[in-house]
């Protein structure tokens, strides 16, 4: 069996409460590269440990788990990846202690303030020697990454350089397309058919993907052509005569979904709400994602 390497995000969602000090909000101030540098020792002095395939809990991670198993009858021997912000590139396997660090910049332990601070905090996180890169990880044959928009673009250097070595390699999710690597756009036109909730959908488009997968081969055109046939065919909410909303409830709309997905970028929301059947103009849309943010 062709092995292959499945690399997800983490979730905040822990098994056990991280210590104070394990919490992002904990560090004190300064560049990207000092915090990084503290974080790591604070992490590595931590005592108390277990593996990461049981630190995290929630849908996301159980979808995460289950990608391996449909791995495997698509014909790969599956290797379950983390990509953390407070850890790096990890193996599932791998034990670390319970931590609280996101690159959603507006939540209380995000690592950085924009996204070229997460940019960098994830560089210096993965500098260290023995590190495991994604380039690393595509020498040993083909890769499939699920990653959000705040994560894609936290690893941007990363992807790019995956990219100009890659001969099999898959984005589910991410923010945009990278040269070298088959893409596919997160759709929440799918969630009705694939079920689960909004966090778990990249990882539930992942492993169908998997399931169309009958050549053993990741990203060829037959296994391409046989999802986006399916994706297509699929059901999705009518997106004609939406219902009109006020600015009230659009409001309460981006409160509720930034409540459970901190950092979700703009655009990813209003698509959201136009694949419920709800209608929202984007320039009020945008004006009021403004407003409301700036209440917080």
């Amino acid at each position: 069996m062709r092995q292959l390497s499945l690399v997800v995000t983490c979730t905040d969602r822990k098994a056990v409460a991280p210590e104070a000090s394990l919490h992002a909000r904990s560090l004190p101030v300064g560049t990207a590269e000092e915090r990084s540098t503290i974080w790591k020792r604070r992490v590595a002095d931590a005592s108390a440990t277990q593996p990461l395939d049981k630190l995290y809990c929630g849908d996301h991670w159980t979808q995460s788990r289950h990608l391996v198993a449909m791995a495997a009858k698509a014909g790969f021997d599956a290797r379950l990846w983390v990509a953390s912000a407070g850890l790096g590139l990890r193996p599932a396997s791998e034990s670390a202690p319970a931590y609280a660090a996101t690159f959603s910049t507006r939540h209380a332990d995000s690592v950085a303030t924009s996204a070229d601070g997460s940019a960098q905090w994830w560089r210096h996180l993965q500098e260290e020697q023995g590190r495991t890169t994604l380039q690393e990880l595509e020498k040993s044959g083909p890769i499939l990454m699920v990653l959000s928009e705040v994560y894609a673009k936290a690893m941007e250097a990363e992807l790019r350089a995956l990219g100009a070595v890659a001969s099999e390699a898959l984005l589910v999710g991410g923010i945009e397309g990278i040269p070298g690597i088959r893409r596919v756009a997160s759709d929440a036109g799918l969630r009705p058919a694939l079920g689960g909730t909004l966090t778990s959908l990249n990882v539930r488009m992942a492993a169908s993907w998997l399931q169309h997968c009958e050549d053993s081969r990741l990203t060829s055109e037959a296994t391409s052509s046989a999802w986006h046939e399916w994706a297509s065919a699929v059901p999705k909410p009518e997106q004609l005569n939406r219902q009109p909303m006020t600015d009230a409830q659009v409001i309460a709309f981006i409160r509720h979904e930034m409540g459970t997905q901190p950092g979700v970028s703009r655009t990813r929301l209003l698509r959201i709400l136009r694949d419920s059947g709800r209608a929202c103009e984007q320039s009020r849309f945008a004006s009021l994602f403004k407003r409301t943010m700036g209440d917080q």
